[in-house]
């Protein structure tokens, strides 16, 4: 009689993968650069809750949407080597650790930072599952339902900053919206074939020219542009940071125009992904300098 295969515990670096640490680090930064945009006295048990709340929810999403998903991840290639579809993490542990993690991510917010600060934490917690992870399977909106979602680490950080959310901080949540429909776009698009493998709805899929994914990219690139020079026509932000804004905002826009060629869409993808990767951090580098530096 054969033995049962044994199954190796899973590893400590098997639940951080889980918890996507990449993708945690950008909600983190964003939350960080509203909290800094907002100007506020300083406070550093605040920051810290702040930061590690903010992370410990981005862990627990990354961790519940992946047992969510853990259907389909197998199914992918991309993703079939994630710790739930490979067997590194057992499912029920995935789903006590994402749910331990958010429930210490809005006690440490409410507690430490303030009501509102854990208000937008829920907000994320509940928008990105359930309503994007589930919107997947059925919409071919996800990817707006999903930047909606991931916009509001900005809103997390302001309202610990500043213990309300003014315009500037909505121009973030703005900003941070618009600017991952290009870069999540791209992505869908260089992936497309595995998205249709599990019948995924979303306009990759859809649209097997490509053109309406590029033109799409490149409307919300523009939508973008105008919002993100709003801080200095309102008076919230310098001539300095409108130049870096605009620049940034051109060489992302350039990048989206040459998605919308047909020919080398493919290459085009990858280059305004990369290009979405290194305008975010300059636009915000650019706004948190500038309100800081230029602060009465």
């Amino acid at each position: 009689m054969n033995a049962e295969p044994t199954v190796a515990p899973a590893k400590f670096g098997d639940y951080l993968e889980l918890t996507k640490p990449r993708l945690s680090l950008l909600s983190v930064l964003t939350a960080l650069a509203g909290y800094y945009a907002a100007r506020p006295a300083p406070d550093g048990w605040k920051l810290g809750a702040m930061l590690t709340g903010t992370m410990l929810a981005a862990g627990g999403v990354a961790s519940l949407n992946q047992w969510m998903e853990r259907d389909t991840d197998a199914r992918m290639s991309r993703t079939a080597d994630r710790p739930i579809p490979s067997g590194k993490v057992p499912d029920g542990s995935a789903f006590v650790l994402g749910i331990l993690m958010c429930i210490a991510a809005l006690f440490l917010l409410f507690a430490k930072v303030n009501p509102l600060a854990a208000l937008f934490t829920l907000l994320t917690i509940v928008s990105y599952l359930c309503w994007y992870t589930p919107a997947k399977r059925w919409s071919r909106w996800s990817t707006e339902i999903g930047a909606l979602a991931g916009a509001f680490p900005p809103l997390i950080g302001w309202a610990g900053g500043e213990g309300r959310v003014s315009a500037l901080g909505w121009i973030l949540f703005g900003i941070l919206f618009l600017w991952q429909i290009p870069h999540f776009m791209a992505v869908a698009w260089t992936y497309r074939r595995d998205y249709s493998a599990v019948d995924f709805p979303m306009l990759p899929v859809r649209d097997e020219s490509g053109a309406w994914v590029a033109g799409w990219s490149f409307a919300n690139t523009l939508f973008l542009l105008v919002v993100s020079v709003l801080p200095t026509v309102l008076g919230l932000a310098t001539l300095y940071y409108a130049v870096a804004a605009v620049a940034g905002g051109l060489w992302f826009l350039w990048r989206a125009a040459l998605f919308l060629r047909p020919a080398g869409r493919d290459a085009a993808a990858r280059k305004l992904f990369l290009t979405s990767i290194a305008y975010l951090p300059l636009v915000l580098i650019a706004l948190v300098a500038d309100r800081l530096i230029s602060a009465p």
